[in-house]
């Protein structure tokens, strides 16, 4: 029997990071004081391109290479590609292929853009998960996760602008006869919140046609709490239906969005904190990516090793909840 293991991981992030610090003064300076919001938010420093020549794809790109070199392989090994941004650098063409290009990837190769918002790179791992499994003439696949952030946040609102950081990973797929690799995912999705964050605030025709105003993120107040509820229901309904309890799971990897939801998620479920990985101090919220930022985090520093059970959570805006099921 067919599974689909994670080969090999590839993270890459901008030199240049700035701390708390800069972002207290920042906001000092409007009569905003940040302080708890950073604590409740668990950041202390963050990666943020200062390059003009560097964009989201870039970064998604050097992610990508990593992951190959990691795993020993070349584009040539690549059967399929797919790049999840919310912040995409190219419309036409998609920034798939443009990877597919700098990678040197043979010609029969499918390669797409996706975007879940910040639930992206866990989609895509999971629909590439399942469609790799009805399709045996796909062997190994490509996905990355790359969002530059600091590039649509306004420096007038500390919800994005202190929040973020850029930075992309890239993770390898591969068919295996072993037993391990991807198990079952879940999925919560209620529109309540559809209006809260937005982007283009008055939606791409208006921006285009109407030049309206539109080059940050449009983030209004809505009470994030809710969806902890069906988070717990998640994250219980997924581990019973596979036979395990919160103490089975070696590693948690969590939307990297903010500390209190993850201390939240760890108090419910009554989880070790060996079993919790965060690295949004380190890395600021970086979108798409964040919960395999954290996983190759966890493997880095020899947390997560071949064999643990990984469950992953994270939120799209608007909303959309995932939890995802993989033995590393």
């Amino acid at each position: 029997m067919s599974h689909i293991k994670i080969k090999a991981l590839g993270v890459y992030h901008p030199s240049h990071s700035l701390d708390n610090e800069y972002y207290v003064r920042h906001f000092d300076e409007q009569g905003k004081d940040i302080r708890r919001f950073m604590e409740h938010m668990g950041r202390k420093q963050r990666y943020i391109i200062d390059d003009p020549n560097e964009n989201g794809l870039t970064m998604g790109i050097a992610a990508a290479q990593k992951a190959l070199e990691q795993a020993g392989m070349t584009g040539r090994d690549v059967d399929m590609i797919v790049f999840s941004t919310q912040v995409p650098e190219s419309l036409f063409p998609m920034n798939a292929l443009f990877v597919h290009q700098a990678i040197g990837a043979r010609h029969d190769v499918a390669v797409m853009d996706s975007n879940a918002n910040c639930a992206g790179m866990t989609v895509a791992v999971d629909q590439v998960s399942r469609s790799m499994l009805s399709n045996p003439d796909v062997r190994t696949a490509l996905i990355i996760g790359s969002d530059y952030n600091s590039l649509i946040s306004g420096p007038e609102d500390e919800i994005t602008y202190a929040n973020y950081g850029d930075a992309a990973c890239a993770a390898i797929l591969e068919r295996t006869e072993e037993d391990t690799g991807f198990i079952d995912s879940m999925y919560f999705t209620d529109p309540v919140n559809i209006d809260k964050i937005l982007y283009p605030a008055q939606g791409l025709a208006a921006t285009l046609q109407r030049n309206a105003p539109g080059k940050y993120i449009q983030w209004l107040p809505f009470d994030a709490n809710m969806a902890l509820p069906p988070t717990f229901d998640l994250l219980e309904r997924i581990l019973k239906k596979n036979g395990l309890t919160p103490r089975d799971v070696r590693a948690y990897c969590l939307s990297q969005f903010s500390l209190a939801n993850v201390l939240k998620i760890q108090d419910h479920l009554e989880l070790e904190d060996a079993q919790m990985i965060y690295v949004g101090d380190r890395y600021g919220y970086t979108g798409t990516s964040s919960p395999f930022i954290a996983l190759y985090e966890g493997i880095e520093s020899g947390r997560i090793r071949r064999g643990d059970y990984v469950l992953f959570w994270t939120i799209g805006a608007g909303y959309q909840l995932v939890a995802m099921l993989f033995k590393y």
